[in-house]
């Protein structure tokens, strides 16, 4: 479990899909900037056992309840992890707006670099999602530039901002304390 002040992560493991499911099954998990997201459990299993190169926590608040997940994989899919991670994240409608979000993409930042080589670490937004942008730049992300046309939620191609972060601009870990 990676701690955070307040927010921790935990590695959802495969005999917990049911848990994700139920969260991100929900229409309005989602948000407006997302198509919504139906998965069975054998999709969702299969999934889990295929994609490598990938991790999948949930966002869990003090008192243990699950608000949120995040996602990291590599840029390239069976290439080492220092040509690039990917991170995503979606946090429960009910929860947003308290810094949870900002929170556990520090927590992320701080695991992915202190355990793996990778040079920078990116995310993409939708172009109006304010709220995630602000999540990013809050944790030292640079927008990148813009790819038009790049994402098909809801019916309709949308333009997307590509963030990143490179080692040397981290520095350090923010929250996530190593203990030695």
């Amino acid at each position: 479990m990676l701690e955070g002040i307040k927010i921790n992560l935990k590695v959802v493991e495969k005999e917990e899909i049911s848990q994700l499911l139920e969260m991100t099954n929900r229409p309005e998990f989602w948000g407006r900037y997302e198509s919504p997201f139906q998965r069975s459990r054998a999709e969702a299993e299969k999934g889990f056992d295929e994609w490598k190169g990938s991790k999948r926590f949930f966002m869990l608040k003090k008192d243990g309840s699950r608000v949120g997940n995040m996602i990291q994989w590599e840029l390239v899919p069976g290439l080492p992890a220092e040509f690039g991670l990917e991170i995503g994240y979606a946090l429960a409608p009910e929860e947003r707006g308290k810094g949870y979000c900002t929170e556990a993409v520090s927590l992320l930042l701080d695991y992915s670099f202190l355990t793996t080589p990778a040079v920078r670490v990116q995310a993409h937004t939708d172009v109006r999602n304010i709220a995630s942008q602000r999540v990013l730049e809050k944790n030292g992300f640079t927008k990148e530039g813009t790819n038009r046309r790049s994402y098909f939620a809801n019916g309709e191609l949308h333009d997307t901002f590509i963030f990143s972060i490179l080692r040397e601009e981290w520095k350090e870990p923010k929250i996530l304390k190593v203990k030695g």
